[in-house]
């Protein structure tokens, strides 16, 4: 058998392998595996005309003994590497170089499906049963929960599904949670994990936001300075949002999980505040959301919840690109208190930030006692934490006629100098604050009314921060997390045919050349 001979042999049965990889990868008998399948097995033929009468001999040669062994290696190896390639598909772990995450599902995500007692089942209806973006974000949520299963649908083939889950558009999620389900049709992870929440709560729970007082409307989309954007991020939450005038007969109702006190521009009459105080001590939980020079009756009822009202405006100094250094009135916030409400924010270090508008001061009231995990406050039974605090360059200046009346401000000895508190969690234990009823009460406040509102909700991580404070008071801890939010990516977009032809280059043509090559260098130099 010649020389060349031989090496026909190796070279057919290299091109029979590769076609038939390439057939099992994409279950086609395309032009590649066509030419493959034909030229090896030209090859074989060629090799085996070539070697017959010589064939018993080289049969009994040494170097075929070790070729046969060599070959028997490349098997073995082969082997190997298809059992680690198998167990790679079930046992694997997932790691996302990017920047901002953007193959990762975000930590509320996380939270919200890591926290599941019983099974989810999600069944995606898009068009042509195929939707790539869509089946790698179900993916996501797959790996962060075994509790969850997922499976892309075609209408088309299973119209008898469509039919039973009552779909009529798409595309489609309809979310499958013991005996209750849900339907998202805007296809985003924060409405998929919002239609999540939604269908893993036993019951929605009311907040309930105090009208009567010059407040913003909870259903005012469209102003600066409505609440409207606020009740639809509740209300994506799980939450029922209801508004409450506090009558003279009205007491808070019984099923209120929260109740919110914000943007009032007029002070409230005392059975308000008593209503108020009675709910609170009813095991109450309060969200207090104050502007400056006005509400003094809130601001002298917090005192009685060891939180101290600044009368002032929080002055912040902050460096501005040509500008230099300015005095601003719509403070930023870095720094926050050790809270559960604030434990996220801290994990994201400096990048958490969140801004405000005109703010007062907030601070435990002093002198602080020394309570456990808490920064101070001045009556048993409450434990306080200062949740956000501004940088040191800023001061509580309370020349409030200087600022509103000449828009000047200067810093002297009866203000503050930074940082300056502008929120305060407050856990309440009623027993020993001597209350009819024992129990715990929780109230937050917040020196500010803006950063809640439409113009100021979305910006940075005010609506995490929010949120969070209302899922801490009413009981929701599993929901306190950063949000899903929308990611910068990077990406190529390929056509079909361009993506083909990478996948023929880099998975078989090349690795095909360099292993011929290499081959045919061995051969002839054996």
């Amino acid at each position: 058998m010649s020389r060349l001979g031989g090496f026909y042999g190796v070279a057919g049965i290299t091109l029979l392998v590769f076609a038939g990889i390439a057939y099992y990868l994409t279950r086609v008998v395309s032009t590649y595996v066509f030419i493959h399948a034909l030229l090896g097995l030209l090859a074989v033929i060629v090799y085996f005309a070539s070697a017959k009468d010589s064939l018993g001999t080289f049969l009994g040669e040494r170097s075929t003994k070790y070729g046969v062994n060599a070959a028997l290696y490349s098997l073995i190896a082969f082997g190997v590497l298809i059992a680690l390639n198998y167990l790679g598909t079930r046992y694997y772990h997932r790691f996302d170089l990017t920047e901002a995450g953007v193959y990762s599902l975000s930590p509320q995500s996380q939270q919200v499906v890591g926290s599941l007692d019983q099974e989810l089942e999600i069944h995606a209806f898009v068009q042509a049963g195929a939707d790539p973006q869509l089946e790698d974000l179900l993916t996501s949520y797959g790996y962060a929960s075994e509790r969850l299963s997922s499976t892309v649908v075609d209408p088309d083939t299973r119209p008898d599904l469509a039919e039973r889950f009552q779909i009529t558009t798409l595309p489609a999620i309809h979310l499958q949670y013991g005996d209750r389900s849900n339907v998202v049709t805007d296809i985003s992870e924060e409405e998929i994990t919002n239609g999540i929440i939604k269908v893993a709560q036993a019951e929605a729970k009311t907040v309930y936001f105090v009208e009567g007082h010059g407040e913003p409307s909870v259903d005012d989309t469209q102003q600066g300075q409505g609440y409207g954007q606020l009740k639809i991020a509740l209300e994506n939450e799980g939450y029922t949002v209801s508004t409450l005038v506090l009558s003279p007969d009205t007491a808070v109702p019984d099923d209120a999980s929260v109740l919110v006190v914000a943007g009032a521009q007029r002070s409230l009459l005392a059975h308000e505040t008593q209503a108020i105080d009675h709910y609170l001590k009813r095991q109450g939980h309060a969200l207090f959301l104050l502007s400056p020079r006005v509400t003094p009756e809130l601001s002298s009822y917090l005192a009685n919840w060891g939180v101290e009202v600044g009368n002032d405006v929080i002055v912040d100094e902050q460096l501005q690109l040509l500008r230099g250094r300015t005095f601003t009135l719509t403070p930023v916030v870095t720094s926050y208190g050790q809270h559960p409400i604030t434990a996220e924010l801290g994990r994201q270090g400096g990048a958490a930030l969140t801004s405000y508008g005109i703010s007062r001061s907030v601070e435990p009231l002093s002198p602080p006692p020394p309570p456990e995990g808490g920064d101070g406050g001045g009556h048993a039974g409450l434990s306080l934490v200062s949740l956000a605090q501004t940088g040191p360059n800023s001061w509580a200046e309370t020349d409030l006629e200087g600022i509103f009346q000449n828009q000047t401000a200067k810093i002297d000895e009866q203000d503050r100098r930074g940082p300056i508190s502008l929120a305060v969690a407050v856990t309440a234990n009623l027993k020993e604050m001597d209350a009819e009823q024992e129990g715990i009460a929780r109230l937050a406040v917040f020196g500010n009314a803006m950063f809640a509102n439409n113009q100021y909700l979305n910006q940075y991580f005010n609506r995490d921060f929010l949120l969070n404070t209302i899922s801490w008071l009413g009981g929701e801890e599993e929901l306190i997390s950063i949000r899903p939010r929308t990611m910068r990516a990077s990406r190529v977009q390929f056509t079909q045919e361009q993506g083909t032809a990478i996948f023929y280059l880099s998975v078989l043509i090349l690795p095909e050349i360099l292993l011929i090559a290499g081959l045919a260098v061995w051969w002839s130099r054996r």
